[in-house]
């Protein structure tokens, strides 16, 4: 994986923020499978599909992660809620260093079109 675009998308400060909120990786009880991988390379794999809107199919090899290990992490990251969290981690972390600005803020928003002809 080329350590300038994994810097770019996961930076140190991030990765210290979500490492400790990773699902730990689990062998199979039954045996067989594959090795772990570096969680990581796994990480920034899994950022770099969203940002850049990549098929997660068309990921590049350079990310050291299969597409398949990528997704499969996504799918079970997002089923234990990493995201919620590490977003919550964000905030909190740029709240203790005063980094946040909430003088303006979409604390809530929907827009629904009127019906025809009715209130």
């Amino acid at each position: 994986m080329a350590v300038d675009l994994s810097r770019r998308l996961v930076p140190y400060g991030l990765w210290e923020l979500a490492a400790p909120l990773l699902p730990k990786f689990t062998s199979r009880p039954q045996g067989g499978g594959t090795s772990p991988v570096d969680e990581r390379a796994v990480f920034t794999a899994v950022v770099y599909v969203p940002t850049s809107g990549c098929a997660w199919r068309r990921l590049p090899p350079t990310f050291g992660v299969s597409p398949a290990t990528a997704h499969r992490r996504f799918t079970a990251w997002t089923e234990a809620g990493l995201w919620r969290r590490l977003h919550r981690a964000v905030l909190d972390e740029l709240g203790t260093r005063g980094e946040l600005d909430w003088t303006s803020a979409i604390t809530d928003a929907a827009s629904v079109r009127a019906k025809r002809g009715g209130c």
